[in-house]
């Protein structure tokens, strides 16, 4: 149906178009490149590409979480996708550090050579990138492909300079979430608690943090801020952001599943 649609518009702009002058201006109609005179197989496709794309935009909005190391995000993300089991598909990012304890390939991150991520990057493979404590950081394009062919909101937990990549993006339209920690002496006690690193990459990581509360908090960088003073209140907070929008999406014939699973 879709298609037959496309053809046949297609169809009486190539008429209105082959008439040159002779047709009014009001009903001159310019699609695509047909002012150019394309052939009407290369018309029909990209016609078709067009709408085609429109649909992939109306699928669910992808979430984007993003928040200093050490700020509870991977905490949240766990309560949200046992709640939601058939909603949420996780986008699994690459990275260039080193795996830490329990980690493992292909499920927390892709680990990748340096030389990998920079050829990846120079063949258009990515939607963003950014360095963090010297390692480099990514989301795939294939990886949001791969959640978005199960039909299940995208999640991207990314950093902040990802997120100013993508927080304009026609392409994704994602909701955008930042996590925020109690306070820097809270976050450096977690963050020293995990024994995961450094005195030197410690405090890179503290440094950065400070400059990613200040982009975080500022108004209109991100759709909401969640405080994590407390787990509890601060899932609250998040699910009944992300429950709210979905159902927004739902009421505009949006499909995304909202299926509960409750504690017993």
């Amino acid at each position: 149906m879709l298609l037959n649609n496309v053809l046949s518009r297609t169809a009486a702009a190539l008429r209105i178009c082959t008439k040159g002058s002779q047709a009014p201006a009001s009903r001159k109609i310019f699609i695509g490149q047909c002012v150019l005179r394309q052939n009407n197989r290369q018309y029909i496709a990209r016609a078709f590409s067009s709408v085609n794309g429109n649909m992939v935009k109306q699928g669910p909005r992808p979430l984007v979480i993003c928040g200093p190391s050490g700020s509870g995000k991977s905490t949240l993300l766990k309560k949200l996708f046992k709640e939601f089991p058939d909603t949420f598909g996780f986008s699994v990012s690459h990275t260039t550090r080193k795996p830490r304890p329990g980690e493992e390939n292909g499920i927390h991150y892709h680990f990748v050579s340096v030389e990998e991520m920079q050829s990846a990057i120079e063949n258009g493979e990515f939607i963003e990138t950014a360095v963090f404590s010297g390692n480099m950081y990514g989301t795939s394009k294939k990886a949001v492909e791969n959640v978005q062919h199960q039909g299940k909101v995208c999640v991207l937990d990314i950093e902040i300079e990802g997120v100013k990549q993508i927080r304009n993006s026609d392409r994704l339209n994602p909701l955008l979430v930042f996590v925020n920690p109690p306070s820097i002496d809270e976050l450096e006690r977690r963050l020293r608690g995990r024994q995961t690193e450094t005195e030197e990459s410690l405090l890179k990581r503290l440094n950065t943090a400070r400059s990613e509360i200040e982009y975080g908090t500022s108004p209109g960088n991100f759709d909401v801020v969640v405080q994590n003073n407390n787990l509890k209140q601060a899932y609250e907070d998040l699910r009944n952001f992300i429950v709210r929008e979905l159902e927004t999406q739902q009421g505009q014939g949006i499909n995304v599943s909202l299926n509960r699973v409750f504690d017993e």
